[in-house]
């Protein structure tokens, strides 16, 4: 594989402005088609096999009226007054809504009676002829628009309900031109010259652009979330930069040995290249197994994301090649500090030769110390609470958040969570003369509030009672409401709308994270024992990138579900975690923390079969990747700590999550962790039955180049 990736490497460096100019072709067609032929982006929150599918599905056959998307406009008067007094303005409000697009009906509140008791508050249910999860932004926008007639009087109205908080447009805050200006900032201080800096910053530029048009692409042929682009941008900008900083910098680092600019790049490519390809096979695997979990929601994220890596690494195979090779000696130019030329430093004279084996020489303090902090950090994980986000959760400064708030007001939290239970009349149980005995059975359960009027289908084959809990829609005695709902429901009968579409995705979820988890794990560790030949680096790998998965874990309930430290980032209460967040955070942490291990890995891997000393490959190979590891940890930890400062509290814990798992991996288990434990396994690190050996395919050439003061003719060892 080291000869492949060199070929690919040093044939973009021959052609370089071919190179270069089919990339420029490729993003030009891939922008332009996603402009043209990119789909629109759809958040589907089915769980495959639940019951508030099963009604979906028979309300779309049998009762279409019934199956579109729903908002609420929210009117309120001032206080001290009653909502009667702004009815023309409202009225006139409401005909501007039935004109807009995609709304099939709208209700008058003062003719359908949803005025509170104050008469203060009142809501109009506006029906589209589609279902919300289709709609987009457009129709939401134009609501809005429509309510200025009640504004202009005097009154509030606002815009809320299942439609208005799923279709809500994504708010901005320029995190991520903070955290490209952070990265360099960071790359400034590794490279010390501005041209050096500059060349994964446009690496990762480019990565961005194709891949985020690539995901649009995909929403053509399948349901895309609108929350792939945002993942997708937050890792394209990480690996981008980080899978050319590896390159950049093995490639400077052999100019330092006095290689020839030519030979500098080659080597460059077949071993932080190779290295590259593997660490972002990684990552693929880990997002692309979000398949796994049956729901299209995740799938979507996994497989967009899995595009931008992909590419990622076709860039830094590629183009950054074709980059340094037309740039030769003018990747040190405009140095940022004037200095004179000095004899490159030996090895053992760096500080990451001798943390090593500082630690090496103190593998069991290091190893408890470093345990037993991810440990900590990872306790309140064990308490974690899932749910579903709900517009209660947004910013106050959304229109759907503050109809949340008007409607609770108004007519209790219930309002927010509304159920529709669905009766299949062509299957035994509940018939139409037995639905008022179901509907006052459903009046009776102390977690319902309301009981809404039964509305039947054209063909009388199904009919639908709308239903209001007492509590919110992310509240647990919603969910234990649900249940007792469902146990007293005929065989004929099921339960949907929002409140239980999300909760049967919470329930699935909970259920397929174990599965999903072990599934990553096989994979990666196969990956690193073929890529490797060992079965305890890969074992050990597993076990380390979960310590620093379930320690983000910690902190992300300790911040935001227990409230610590909650004022120093800007939060205003506390939150149930998301449930899509455990399986996507370790579908990327685990990919992304992989890439280190890889990198790291293939320089002591390197260090030890020219050598055979274990603690000395350990010590070669974290002073040859130590400050780039390092370094590339911080540009994706500020980054994703770029996105803390979103004003969206589910952003705040993806960018918390995202930042303190790579910050602690970066530090703590590849600074302490993988130095004292290989220190303490020695060449039990590299042990390999020979049978498995056997059977195992050679993914991996010999070392094509020698670590600068790596003595290449020490003999290979036979680790088995």
């Amino acid at each position: 594989m080291h000869r492949v990736i060199r070929r690919i490497g040093d044939a973009s460096a021959r052609r370089p402005w071919l190179t270069i100019g089919l990339w420029t072709l490729l993003a030009v067609l891939f922008i332009g088609l996603a402009g043209t032929a990119g789909g629109r982006f759809a958040d589907d929150f089915v769980a495959p096999g639940s019951q508030s599918e099963q009604a979906m599905e028979l309300l779309e056959e049998r009762f279409p009226q019934a199956a579109g998307g729903s908002a609420k406009a929210v009117f309120a008067a001032p206080e001290g007054e009653r909502l009667d007094r702004y009815r023309p303005a409202i009225q006139a409000a409401l005909a501007r809504i039935a004109d807009a697009e995609d709304v099939a009906a709208v209700a008058d509140p003062f003719a359908t009676g949803t005025v509170s008791r104050d008469g203060r508050i009142g809501y109009a249910e506006v029906t589209f002829d589609r279902p919300s999860a289709g709609l987009g932004p457009e129709p939401v926008k134009a609501i809005t628009g429509a309510l200025e007639p009640v504004r202009a009087a005097g009154a509030v109205a606002e815009v809320g309900g299942d439609a208005a908080f799923v279709n809500a447009e994504t708010e901005t805050s320029g995190t991520e031109v903070a955290g490209l200006l952070a990265a360099l900032v960071v790359l400034l201080v590794v490279f010390g010259t501005v041209v050096a800096a500059l060349v994964p910053i446009a690496i990762a530029m480019v990565t961005v652009a194709t891949g985020l048009s690539g995901i649009a692409l995909l929403a053509h042929a399948m349901d895309v979330t609108s929350a792939a682009t945002s993942i997708g941008m937050l890792i394209g900008l990480g690996v981008g930069i980080d899978y050319a900083l590896f390159i950049v910098a093995r490639y400077r680092q052999n100019r330092t040995a006095d290689q020839d600019n030519r030979t500098a790049l080659s080597n460059a490519m077949a071993s932080a290249g190779s290295a590259v390809l593997f660490a972002g096979g990684a990552v693929v695997v880990a997002m692309s197994a979000l398949l796994l979990t049956g729901l299209g929601l995740l799938a979507s994220i996994g497989l967009g994301a899995a595009l931008v890596v992909l590419f990622a690494v076709a860039t830094a195979l590629t183009l950054l090649p074709a980059l340094l090779s037309l740039l030769g000696d003018r990747i040190d130019a405009g140095r940022v500090v004037r200095r004179r030329r000095s004899p490159a430093k030996r090895t053992e004279d760096g500080a990451w030769w001798r943390l090593a084996h500082h630690v090496s020489g103190r593998p069991w303090p290091y190893l408890l110390g470093a345990s037993a902090l991810l440990l900590t950090l990872a306790a309140p994980a064990l308490w974690m609470q899932t749910g579903f986000p709900d517009a209660g959760d947004d910013r106050t400064s959304t229109t759907h958040r503050r109809a949340y708030d008007l409607l609770a007001e108004g007519f209790g939290p219930g309002h927010n969570a509304p159920l529709l239970l669905v009766a299949d009349l062509r299957r035994p149980g509940v018939t139409a003369q037995t639905i008022p005995d179901l509907t006052e059975r459903l009046a009776a359960d102390p977690g319902i509030a309301a009981v809404g009027s039964p509305r039947t289908s054209p063909q009388g084959d199904a009919v639908v009672v709308p239903a209001i809990p007492t509590s919110a829609p992310a509240d647990a005695e919603t969910s234990r409401t649900l249940e007792r709902v469902r146990d007293l429901a005929p065989a004929n009968v099921a339960v949907s709308g929002m409140t239980a579409m999300t909760d049967d995705l919470t329930r699935q979820l909970d259920k397929t994270l174990p599965i999903f988890i072990a599934a990553v794990l096989a994979v990666s560790f196969l990956l690193l024992m073929v890529l490797f030949r060992a079965v305890v680096v890969p074992l050990k790998a597993a076990v380390m990138n979960l310590l620093s998965i379930g320690a983000a874990y910690g902190v992300v309930v300790a911040v935001f579900q227990w409230g610590w430290c909650a004022d120093l980032f800007g939060l205003d209460g506390t939150y149930v975690i998301a449930s899509p967040l455990p399986t996507i955070f370790f579908a990327v942490l685990f990919g992304l923390s992989m890439d280190y291990e890889v990198f790291l890995l293939s320089r002591i891997r390197e260090s030890y079969d020219a050598t055979g000393d274990s603690t000395e490959s350990v010590a070669r190979g974290l002073a040859g990747t130590g400050r780039v590891i390092t370094s590339a940890a911080l540009i994706m930890t500020v980054v994703f700590l770029g996105f803390v400062a979103h004003p969206s509290p589910l952003v705040k814990m993806l960018g918390l999550g995202l930042s303190t798992a790579i910050l602690l991996d970066a530090t703590v288990v590849r600074m302490l962790l993988v130095p004292a434990t290989m220190a303490l396994l020695g060449k039990a690190n590299w042990w390999l039955p020979r049978w498995l050996d056997r059977r195992l395919p050679h993914l991996t050439d010999p070392a094509t180049e020698p670590l600068p003061g790596t003595p290449a003719s020490a003999p290979a060892p036979a680790a088995r």
